[in-house]
Protein backbone atom coordinates (compact mmCIF):
# COMPACT_ATOMS: atom_id res chain seq x y z
CA UNK A 1 0.00 0.00 0.00
CA UNK A 2 1.30 3.60 -0.59
CA UNK A 3 2.36 5.66 2.00
CA UNK A 4 1.05 9.29 1.62
CA UNK A 5 2.82 11.91 4.12
CA UNK A 6 2.31 15.64 5.01
CA UNK A 7 4.75 17.79 5.86
CA UNK A 8 4.47 21.10 7.77
CA UNK A 9 6.48 23.83 9.57
CA UNK A 10 8.06 26.77 10.08
CA UNK A 11 8.98 29.48 7.22
CA UNK A 12 12.20 27.74 6.11
CA UNK A 13 13.02 25.40 8.31
CA UNK A 14 14.04 22.70 5.38
CA UNK A 15 10.42 21.55 4.08
CA UNK A 16 11.73 21.52 1.01
CA UNK A 17 14.98 19.95 1.48
CA UNK A 18 13.28 16.78 3.44
CA UNK A 19 10.99 16.71 0.25
CA UNK A 20 14.05 16.24 -1.80
CA UNK A 21 15.32 13.43 -0.22
CA UNK A 22 11.84 11.64 -0.06
CA UNK A 23 12.06 12.30 -3.85
CA UNK A 24 15.16 10.77 -4.20
CA UNK A 25 13.48 7.54 -2.46
CA UNK A 26 11.06 7.36 -4.72
CA UNK A 27 8.46 9.90 -2.99
CA UNK A 28 6.21 11.96 -5.41
CA UNK A 29 6.09 15.32 -4.25
CA UNK A 30 2.80 17.12 -4.42
CA UNK A 31 3.12 21.00 -3.65
CA UNK A 32 0.80 23.41 -2.65
CA UNK A 33 3.03 26.29 -3.20
CA UNK A 34 3.16 25.07 -6.50
CA UNK A 35 -0.58 24.84 -6.69
CA UNK A 36 -1.07 28.22 -5.28
CA UNK A 37 1.55 30.03 -7.57
CA UNK A 38 -0.57 28.06 -11.21
CA UNK A 39 -3.95 29.60 -9.90
CA UNK A 40 -2.36 33.51 -9.11
CA UNK A 41 -0.86 33.35 -12.34
CA UNK A 42 -4.12 32.19 -13.87
CA UNK A 43 -5.39 35.26 -11.89
CA UNK A 44 -2.79 37.94 -13.42
CA UNK A 45 -1.97 38.55 -9.61
CA UNK A 46 2.24 38.60 -8.27
CA UNK A 47 3.73 35.96 -7.20
CA UNK A 48 4.66 36.49 -3.38
CA UNK A 49 3.34 35.49 -0.14
CA UNK A 50 0.76 38.40 0.13
CA UNK A 51 -0.73 37.03 -2.82
CA UNK A 52 -0.39 33.09 -1.72
CA UNK A 53 -2.23 33.93 1.57
CA UNK A 54 -5.02 35.75 -0.23
CA UNK A 55 -5.91 33.03 -2.87
CA UNK A 56 -5.31 30.37 -0.57
CA UNK A 57 -7.57 31.79 2.12
CA UNK A 58 -9.74 32.43 -0.65
CA UNK A 59 -9.77 28.86 -1.88
CA UNK A 60 -10.07 27.51 1.57
CA UNK A 61 -13.26 29.90 2.60
CA UNK A 62 -15.02 29.57 -1.10
CA UNK A 63 -14.70 25.59 -0.84
CA UNK A 64 -13.97 24.27 2.62
CA UNK A 65 -10.52 24.51 4.94
CA UNK A 66 -9.23 21.41 3.80
CA UNK A 67 -10.02 22.15 -0.30
CA UNK A 68 -6.25 22.06 -1.18
CA UNK A 69 -4.84 19.51 0.79
CA UNK A 70 -8.27 17.86 -0.94
CA UNK A 71 -7.10 18.48 -4.01
CA UNK A 72 -3.38 17.23 -3.77
CA UNK A 73 -4.58 14.06 -2.02
CA UNK A 74 -6.42 13.32 -5.13
CA UNK A 75 -3.86 14.33 -7.26
CA UNK A 76 -1.56 11.63 -5.34
CA UNK A 77 -3.99 8.65 -4.85
CA UNK A 78 -4.56 8.98 -8.57
CA UNK A 79 -1.06 8.91 -9.62
CA UNK A 80 -0.56 6.04 -7.18
CA UNK A 81 2.61 5.44 -5.64
CA UNK A 82 4.36 6.99 -2.50
CA UNK A 83 4.17 10.93 -2.15
CA UNK A 84 4.61 13.94 0.23
CA UNK A 85 1.85 16.91 0.16
CA UNK A 86 3.73 20.07 0.99
CA UNK A 87 2.91 22.11 2.69
CA UNK A 88 0.52 21.69 5.42
CA UNK A 89 -0.94 24.85 6.99
CA UNK A 90 -4.21 24.73 8.48
CA UNK A 91 -5.94 23.29 11.25
CA UNK A 92 -8.74 21.82 8.74
CA UNK A 93 -5.57 20.35 6.62
CA UNK A 94 -4.25 18.39 9.64
CA UNK A 95 -8.18 17.38 10.23
CA UNK A 96 -8.57 15.55 7.02
CA UNK A 97 -5.13 14.71 7.24
CA UNK A 98 -5.62 12.48 10.19
CA UNK A 99 -9.10 11.45 8.93
CA UNK A 100 -7.34 9.50 5.90
CA UNK A 101 -4.84 8.00 8.04
CA UNK A 102 -2.03 9.90 6.63
CA UNK A 103 1.28 11.01 8.68
CA UNK A 104 2.27 14.63 9.41
CA UNK A 105 5.98 15.29 9.78
CA UNK A 106 6.71 18.87 10.98
CA UNK A 107 10.04 20.72 10.40
CA UNK A 108 11.48 23.30 12.60
CA UNK A 109 14.80 25.01 12.89
CA UNK A 110 15.95 28.41 14.65
CA UNK A 111 14.48 31.61 13.34
CA UNK A 112 18.04 32.95 12.16
CA UNK A 113 19.23 30.26 10.55
CA UNK A 114 16.02 30.06 8.79
CA UNK A 115 15.96 33.47 7.37
CA UNK A 116 19.21 33.11 6.16
CA UNK A 117 18.30 29.79 3.98
CA UNK A 118 15.07 31.58 3.11
CA UNK A 119 17.14 34.60 1.78
CA UNK A 120 19.05 31.94 -0.34
CA UNK A 121 16.86 29.73 -1.55
CA UNK A 122 16.04 33.48 -3.24
CA UNK A 123 12.45 32.42 -4.79
CA UNK A 124 9.56 34.98 -5.04
CA UNK A 125 8.15 35.56 -1.40
CA UNK A 126 12.21 35.36 0.17
CA UNK A 127 13.41 38.70 -1.13
CA UNK A 128 11.85 40.46 2.41
CA UNK A 129 13.66 42.07 5.89
CA UNK A 130 14.30 39.30 8.74
CA UNK A 131 11.43 41.76 10.36
CA UNK A 132 8.79 41.19 7.81
CA UNK A 133 9.97 37.08 7.63
CA UNK A 134 9.08 37.30 11.68
CA UNK A 135 5.76 39.43 11.13
CA UNK A 136 4.81 36.97 8.02
CA UNK A 137 5.34 33.86 10.18
CA UNK A 138 3.42 35.27 13.13
CA UNK A 139 0.90 35.81 10.75
CA UNK A 140 0.74 32.31 9.92
CA UNK A 141 0.94 31.21 12.85
CA UNK A 142 -2.32 31.52 15.39
CA UNK A 143 -5.36 31.45 13.12
CA UNK A 144 -8.20 30.76 15.04
CA UNK A 145 -10.47 29.39 12.20
CA UNK A 146 -9.77 26.07 10.34
CA UNK A 147 -9.16 27.66 7.29
CA UNK A 148 -6.72 29.79 7.91
CA UNK A 149 -3.15 29.15 8.27
CA UNK A 150 -2.26 28.02 12.00
CA UNK A 151 1.69 26.64 11.48
CA UNK A 152 1.84 26.34 15.41
CA UNK A 153 -1.04 24.06 15.69
CA UNK A 154 0.42 22.25 13.02
CA UNK A 155 3.24 21.73 14.18
CA UNK A 156 1.66 20.47 17.35
CA UNK A 157 -0.52 17.81 15.91
CA UNK A 158 2.44 16.50 14.00
CA UNK A 159 3.12 12.52 14.44
CA UNK A 160 6.68 13.23 14.09
CA UNK A 161 9.03 16.79 14.59
CA UNK A 162 11.98 17.19 13.02
CA UNK A 163 14.56 19.95 14.55
CA UNK A 164 16.92 20.84 11.43
CA UNK A 165 19.29 23.33 13.12
CA UNK A 166 22.36 20.60 11.85
CA UNK A 167 23.95 19.55 8.77
CA UNK A 168 21.73 17.93 5.69
CA UNK A 169 23.15 14.83 6.84
CA UNK A 170 21.55 15.17 10.48
CA UNK A 171 18.55 16.08 8.69
CA UNK A 172 18.33 12.89 6.47
CA UNK A 173 18.87 10.72 9.63
CA UNK A 174 15.93 11.99 10.95
CA UNK A 175 13.80 11.06 8.03
CA UNK A 176 15.58 7.38 7.66
CA UNK A 177 14.45 6.88 11.59
CA UNK A 178 11.00 8.62 10.90
CA UNK A 179 10.69 5.84 7.60
CA UNK A 180 11.93 3.26 9.46
CA UNK A 181 9.09 3.54 11.78
CA UNK A 182 6.35 3.99 9.35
Amino acid sequence: MATILGITGTLGAGKGTVVEYLAKKGFIHHSVRSYLIEEIQRRGLPVNRDSMNLVGEGLRAEHGASFILEELYAKASAVGGNAIIESIRTVGEVESLKKKGMTLIAVDADPHVRYERAVKRGSETDSVSFEKFMADEEREAQGENPARMNIRHCIARADFIIHNDGTPEDLYAQVDDILAKL
